[in-house]
């Protein structure tokens, strides 16, 4: 069972839900759950509310409820629900609305903050609602925020998923080739980074997969449009441990040094640099406290 479909059980077996970094939802005391067999139920505009707190934090009670549901072990389901936030995040930083199917569509405006919108739903039994997520009609649709693909939409997002993938594989080939040529024999042999057995057991989401690269440590210019380094220091075993602890955390974090003494630690990206303000500005405000810099 998706991550996003628990959330929404939990909410509406204790008629909250708190989501660390973004806030609060709430389900209007007004509204009173139908029982199980009244399938004519009909959900009130405003019966959700959203209050928008970024110094929320993990609600334990959530964690416990995905434990139970899932069989995993506590830091797994942690792990789960972080990566559905900070994917949410993204989204919303980049404009796009963060979407939880069974309670409506989060955006960022332009003072920061986040405005909830309503899912209108009828003709839903409670349990059964964020699971099925069933089509009763053209226009009348089960706990469902929007219609699913059509076979057309889902063909062209393979083939576009596939070349994706290709070009990808292609720029790897590319820089490891061209890094081989180009690294003397004598060279300072990389920092290695440390097996991270807990991403490696993990199911993740496809929007999850395709979000999280795998972290690699770099000496040299290795091909990134700009990293955001957060962190500078000379203690090499402690930028080890720092790294090795965000990646834990799904964070794509590289690790390089330009004199053997200085190390830094940076999170990499291929966007255009016209974006290097806003990414920084996203990454200070909720992670690096405005320690965090751009470097080409």
């Amino acid at each position: 069972m998706k991550i996003e479909q628990l959330l929404v059980q939990h909410f509406y077996n204790t008629r909250e839900l708190k989501l660390q970094g973004m806030g609060i939802f709430t389900l209007s005391p007004d509204f009173v759950l139908p029982a199980e067999q009244d399938k004519d139920v009909v959900m009130p505009e405003n019966a959700i509310s959203f209050a928008y707190d970024p110094k929320t934090t993990e609600d334990e009670s959530l964690i416990t409820y995905i434990v139970q549901q899932t069989k995993k072990i506590r830091p797994l389901a942690s792990a789960d629900l972080d990566s559905f936030l900070i994917l949410g995040k993204q989204f919303l930083n980049i404009g796009k609305p963060f979407k939880i199917d069974g309670l409506g569509k989060l955006e960022k405006n332009q003072q920061g903050s986040y405005d909830f919108l309503q899912d209108h739903f009828s003709n839903n039994k409670r349990e059964a609602a964020p699971v099925t997520l069933k089509e009763k009609q053209d226009t009348d649709i089960s706990f469902a925020a929007e219609p699913r693909p059509s076979s057309g939409s889902k063909k062209g997002l393979l083939i576009a998923g596939a070349v994706i993938i290709i070009l990808m594989i292609g720029a790897a080939a590319w820089y490891l080739l061209n890094r081989k040529k180009h690294t003397p024999e004598t060279a300072q042999e990389p920092v290695e980074q440390a097996t991270d057995t807990t991403q490696k057991i993990t199911t993740k989401s496809a929007d999850s997969i395709a979000l999280s690269k795998p972290a690699v440590t770099h000496t040299s210019n290795d091909g990134y449009t700009f990293k955001i380094v957060f962190k500078e220091t000379t203690d090499k075993a402690a930028a080890i441990a720092k790294m090795d602890n965000l990646i834990k955390r799904k964070h794509t974090v590289i690790m390089y040094s330009s004199d053997s003494v200085n190390y830094k630690l940076a999170e990499p990206f291929t966007l255009p640099l016209s974006d290097t303000t806003r990414i920084k500005d996203s990454l200070n405000k909720y992670y690096y406290l405005g320690k965090a810099y751009v470097e080409l």
